[in-house]
């Protein structure tokens, strides 16, 4: 069975930093893009980040320079480590794999269809000022 699991969300103050780990099992991300998307309350769904199947990675403007997302040394883990967080960090970020992760799409996070690729239940980030 394929499945994506977040961890490493928790609560910090504004200032901190947390690192979040994508583990992929049923399948390996080679050739993958994998990308860190969020939800906040009452928001759509951000694309925050993505590491794509040729190596080359974006960042969205608003988390440029704090945040850097890797691969670990499986090739089933991807990390997203995010320092100097601020309040409106505060989200369920989530992780997907897709052969290819549109970059015009900020994705559906929550209950995506097949099209979209291999999504996780979302891990939570609150950041408190």
């Amino acid at each position: 069975e394929v499945q994506l699991v977040e961890s490493g969300g928790g609560s910090v103050q504004a200032g901190g930093s947390l690192r979040l780990s994508c583990i992929g099992s049923g399948f390996t991300f080679d050739f993958f893009d994998i990308g860190w998307y969020r939800q906040a309350p009452g928001h759509e769904c951000e694309r925050v980040s993505t590491i794509n199947g040729d190596g080359s990675i974006d960042y969205s403007d608003s988390v440029k320079g704090r945040f850097t997302i890797s691969q670990g040394n499986s090739k089933t883990t991807v990390y997203l480590q995010m320092n100097n967080l601020k309040p409106e960090d505060t989200a369920v970020y989530y992780c997907a794999a897709a052969l290819y992760l549109d970059p015009a799409v900020n994705g559906p996070c929550q209950n995506p269809a097949p099209a979209f690729g291999y999504w996780g239940q979302g891990t939570q980030v609150t950041v408190s000022s």
